[in-house]
């Protein structure tokens, strides 16, 4: 089901969030830093932002409090809504291929909160004090007015791309979902649902991309990381093995070992 949140925060805070839905942030006051694989954006008031499902980094800023109203979408619910808006996406039904956001850097979205976006907000308070019956029904319809407002504004036609790969069922690139999110505190079944398959198809294409079962992949991956930081850096062992998922340093010298040959110790000599 869609969740509609409002927050207000006063104390600033610095976290990393898996957003296992798309969302979107209306920044009502205050200022919101995203740091994503690829860059860095900060969010001011008077802006919405379109997130891909993913893993971020968020903070607030230190000398402001932070308001905000958050909105949820299932992916049922936009692929529905495309479904019911056909004739706004002629121009991708007619082409043979799809710029979507899938392939690229899933950059965030920014807009500028317009006059009509404001009093939308404005008429979304009202449900968060008055107990319905029909509140779901009535937030699932302000959702629909919520995408129909995005798509007017974004003269990019980024949303309209973005909608229609969802509603066509495109899959993320996979190599770039592992290389981005490999250090990521993940489980399988949060992988597969980023890449927009079910676990089965999960492991079934990634065993045909890269010949080896996700968890392997993961471990050499994290240990090839490791094995640049202990050259390249002045981090110690524990902080590289906390850093790659291992919460027993003597598990990761083992493992370290076994690749390798040889202990990160000596490796750092």
């Amino acid at each position: 089901m869609t969740f509609v949140a409002y927050r207000d925060q006063d104390p600033p805070l610095k976290n990393e969030v898996f957003f296992e839905e798309h969302a979107m942030i209306f920044v009502l006051d205050g200022e919101k830093r995203f740091t994503l694989p690829s860059q860095t954006i900060l969010v001011r008031k008077g802006s919405v932002v379109f997130i891909p499902r993913g893993y971020y980094l968020m903070q607030e800023t230190i000398d402001a409090s932070y308001r905000s109203l958050v909105f949820f979408f299932n992916e049922k619910l936009l692929k529905e809504f495309v479904s019911q808006h056909l004739d706004l996406f002629e121009e991708y039904q007619r082409s043979q291929t799809l710029q979507g956001m899938w392939n690229n850097t899933n950059e965030l979205l920014v807009l500028e909160i317009t006059e009509s976006l404001d009093k939308f907000t404005e008429s979304i308070f009202p449900y968060f004090h008055h107990e319905t019956q029909y509140l779901n029904h009535f937030l699932r319809l302000k959702l629909q007015e919520l995408l129909l407002h995005i798509l007017e504004i974004d003269h990019s036609k980024q949303f309209k791309s973005i909608l229609f790969s969802l509603y066509k069922g495109e899959k993320p690139d996979l190599a770039f979902l592992m290389n981005s999110y490999y250090l990521k505190p993940l489980s399988l079944e949060e992988l597969s649902r980023l890449s927009g398959r079910s676990l089965s198809a999960f492991k079934r294409d990634f065993q045909q991309e890269f010949n080896t079962t996700p968890a392997l992949w993961i471990k050499n991956k994290r240990l090839e990381y490791a094995c640049l930081q202990i050259e390249k850096t002045e981090k110690n062992v524990s902080e590289i093995s906390m850093e790659i998922g291992y919460e027993s340093v003597s598990h990761f010298i083992k493992a370290f070992k076994e690749k390798y040959g040889y202990t990160p110790s000596a490796l750092k000599k």
